[in-house]
């Protein structure tokens, strides 16, 4: 009877390890079936491109020349010394029958018809004070009527192939704010100009393009 102590302790001993293992076991099931945590992409900021400036817009040139591009000049202003003095009250342009003749600022028609037996075409450019600046075109068989708004560069007749009082054909292109003419180059800006003539003045209330 003495010895049944020693027979209880290797079961104790055994009972203690199988709960060990079981805990075990158990620790290691709950470790394999444990949701793995999914890895969300985070968002990485991509550097952009810089988006380019928007190019600056291109000015309006306007003015134009009456006639083709840098005509041949084959007779300048003259002013005249008096209001009835002799000189020469525009500008002749070398210009074939035919040729395209441009309003050379934007304006209304003022007059478009003949006068003595010559076509002319004039136009009153608007905010160059009052009475306002008229550039007039001649020999010019008119392809607009009084009252047509023109812009810069537009077409406003042909030339005619009489009437001219040049040597060759040629177009007139005068200057006026009522009765005092002007010099009609200075309405167009220095980069139109192949050379600036000795009198070129600018025309007080017509600005001009940049």
């Amino acid at each position: 009877m003495a010895r049944a102590p020693r027979a209880a302790a290797p079961a104790r001993a055994c009972g203690r390890l199988l709960v060990r293992l079981v805990l075990l076991l158990l620790l290691t099931a709950a470790v394999l079936l444990a949701p793995v945590p999914r890895l969300t992409p985070t968002a990485t900021s991509v550097p952009t491109a810089p988006v380019p400036a928007p190019a600056p817009a291109v000015p309006a040139v306007g003015r134009a020349w009456p006639v083709g591009v840098r005509p041949p000049i084959l007779r300048g202003w003259e002013p005249p010394a008096t209001t009835y003095g002799r000189g020469h009250r525009g500008v002749d342009l070398a210009a074939p029958a035919g040729t395209p003749v441009r309003a050379v600022a934007a304006g209304r028609i003022s007059f478009a018809g003949r006068v003595a037996g010559k076509g002319a075409v004039s136009v009153e450019l608007p905010g160059t004070g009052d009475p306002p600046l008229r550039t007039t075109y001649e020999p010019v068989r008119a392809v607009v009527k009084k009252g047509d708004e023109v812009e810069a560069g537009e077409v406003v007749g042909t030339v005619e192939a009489t009437g001219s009082h040049c040597t060759e054909t040629c177009v007139h292109w005068g200057l006026r704010r009522a009765d005092t003419y002007l010099d009609p180059l200075s309405l167009l800006p220095p980069w139109l100009l192949r050379r600036g003539p000795s009198r070129l003045l600018p025309v007080l209330g017509v600005p001009l393009p940049s």
